[in-house]
């Protein structure tokens, strides 16, 4: 599945070995769709849960947002353990919106109703499936925080604030280790079986310059590998960052903005990812998926042809078998979209 244009290029550079290969070592557990997996971070984060969505998975995809390190995070890990609910002292108007200093803006709205409502189901549904869930992918993206001038508050997004309303400061690899720690311990308070995936992003902070984006990453590497030492048989790390750095190293994996991945280089990056976490039977789901997907949005040039009729009829067979092979997979969208195809 991966891109013609990438399958070309590796052809190339390893008949000329021309191309540094990131070798992942085999993880010690495996993810499969009865897994309820939580997603964290970056937006590295969201290209993965997006695919794991895309793949029928069962996903919690950034409840709080997108955040950036590891105090954010565990601020988010922290309420979902807890009780909290937010109230309208939470929240802060800025130009009549109202925004929550721990939230994306994705949750903001004119009213301080319609805003707390937002985040406070949210929080309600997170908390509730993180009960259940066995898999959390955590995907840190900068050293760096920012503390409201005066409150000692660290803000996980500065809604377009002046920049003069906050201190930044770079925390040290001791400080996200802590921080790391107290966030599995608060899991695992929850989940005592939960495994927990450490990512760096590959995304550069390049307005930080290059030499501060270097030393962000290589601190949060340090201190993922330290956590990871602590607990080797709960904790795995997957090297999306060096894949991008070292094995796609050239501009072409990179989106126009050459900061960030392009679909070329995410879909490689979960091809990895796949290989890396999930059973052969698993990968064998996938594939069924994915066919039905295929059927679904394929155009026919003639939808009431006998032939695109039983098309149909086929991939209907498919969705019934699948569902009997995986009786939870919920396929009743998939089913009514085929059904009405027919008529």
């Amino acid at each position: 599945m991966i891109t013609l244009l990438y399958q070309l290029f590796t052809n190339i550079a390893f008949a000329m070995n021309l191309q540094t290969e990131v070798i992942i070592p085999e993880q010690p557990f495996r993810i499969n769709h009865k897994d309820k997996i939580l997603l964290l971070g970056s937006c590295f984060a969201e290209n993965i849960g997006n695919k794991l969505r895309e793949s029928k998975f069962s996903v919690d995809l950034n409840p709080f947002g997108t955040l950036y390190n590891a105090h954010s995070i565990g601020s988010a890990v922290s309420i979902l353990c807890g009780n909290k609910i937010y109230q309208e002292n939470d929240l802060v108007e800025r130009q009549g919106i109202y925004n929550s200093f721990d939230h994306h803006s994705r949750f903001s709205t004119t009213t301080a109703t319609a805003t707390l409502n937002r985040i406070n189901e949210q929080v309600t549904i997170s908390r509730n499936s993180l009960l259940a869930t066995q898999t959390v992918l955590i995907t840190l993206g900068t050293r760096s925080i920012y503390r409201i001038k005066g409150e000692n508050r660290v803000v996980s997004n500065c809604h377009k604030f002046p920049e003069k309303s906050f201190d930044r400061y770079a925390c040290s690899c001791a400080e996200i280790t802590e921080q790391c720690e107290q966030m599995l311990q608060q899991l695992w308070s929850i989940q005592p079986t939960m495994r927990v995936i450490f990512t760096v992003s590959p995304i550069r902070h390049w307005k930080d310059g290059a030499h501060e984006n270097q030393l962000s990453k290589a601190t949060l590497l340090l201190a993922i590998e330290a956590i990871q030492k602590k607990h080797p048989q709960h904790i795995t790390y997957f090297p999306a960052y060096e894949i991008v750095m070292d094995q796609l190293r050239d501009y072409r994996f990179y989106a126009d903005d050459m900061i960030h991945p392009s679909t070329v280089t995410i879909n490689y990056i979960w091809e990895q990812f796949e290989n890396s976490y999930f059973t052969k039977n698993t990968m064998e789901v996938i594939e069924q998926y994915t066919e039905i997907q295929k059927a679904i949005n394929h155009k026919p040039f003639n939808p009431s042809s006998e032939q695109y009729h039983k098309f149909i009829m086929q991939t209907l067979l498919k969705v019934e078998q699948l569902k009997e092979k995986i009786p939870f997979f919920d396929l009743n969208n998939e089913r009514k979209i085929l059904t009405t195809k027919l008529h």
